[in-house]
């Protein structure tokens, strides 16, 4: 892995708004940009079409091993996420892919499976990853970090609100309700659990638009690197 490419980690629970700051800050830097919550959401969505148990780590490990995985924008400039030759942008959006990565994330060898995987996207100029347990496990040696986070009922309306917006039909309790209990999940599995590294900046969102978060997070790097 090539470690004189920069890395900015950008780790935090669910509806932190991880994704939305990290493609922005990747954007205006002009570095490539990993959303592992996509690729775990992209195997558990393949296992799901195996009718693969979620329970049986090794099975899951093997569909991971042989899923392909691909990041593209369509004709607009939308991101689009093409699992298997299969274009699943909108299944992975699902409050039902979240769940399921989330059980998945708890597998050993499914991680195992998936680590070389998020190193390749460590490629000139930079690269910023989107995650859980980017600067705590994927790239601890990332010099720069941040983890995210916002109150549990912000992050449910801001959930309700991007699920609304994409004629998804939600309801706010319940998305309060599930990520109240992924939060509890994935801060407590033996394996990766959501926590900031050591050396992490950990910026709360909460009440803060877009704009002022994202130059929070750009404060993070060196004069040198926000420069394009």
């Amino acid at each position: 892995m090539p470690k004189s490419i920069p890395i900015l980690t950008i780790d935090g629970p669910s509806g932190s708004g991880k994704g939305t700051i990290s493609r922005a800050v990747a954007e205006r830097l002009g570095w490539n940009y990993l959303d592992s919550g996509a690729i775990y959401r992209a195997v558990g969505l393949a296992a799901a079409w195996e009718s693969i148990d979620l329970s049986d780590a090794d099975a899951v490990a093997a569909c991971a091993a042989r899923t392909e995985i691909r990041f593209e924008n369509d004709e607009a400039g939308e991101p689009r996420v093409i699992v298997n030759g299969k274009d699943a942008t909108h299944q992975l959006r699902m409050e039902t892919a979240g769940a399921a990565a989330s059980a998945i994330a708890a597998h050993p060898p499914v991680r195992a499976a998936l680590v070389d995987l998020q190193h390749r996207f460590r490629q000139a100029p930079g690269l910023v990853a989107d995650g859980r347990d980017m600067g705590t496990v994927i790239f601890p040696d990332a010099p720069y970090k941040v983890f995210l986070t916002a109150s549990a009922e912000e992050r449910a309306k801001r959930r309700h609100k991007q699920l609304k917006e994409k004629g998804v039909s939600v309801n706010l309790d319940s998305l309060l309700h599930e990520i109240a209990a992924r939060d509890e999940r994935d801060a407590g599995r033996a394996v990766a659990p959501l926590k900031p590294a050591n050396d992490a900046v950990i910026l709360d969102s909460t009440g803060m638009p877009i704009t002022e978060v994202i130059e929070r997070v750009l404060a993070v790097l060196p004069d040198s690197l926000r420069r394009r």
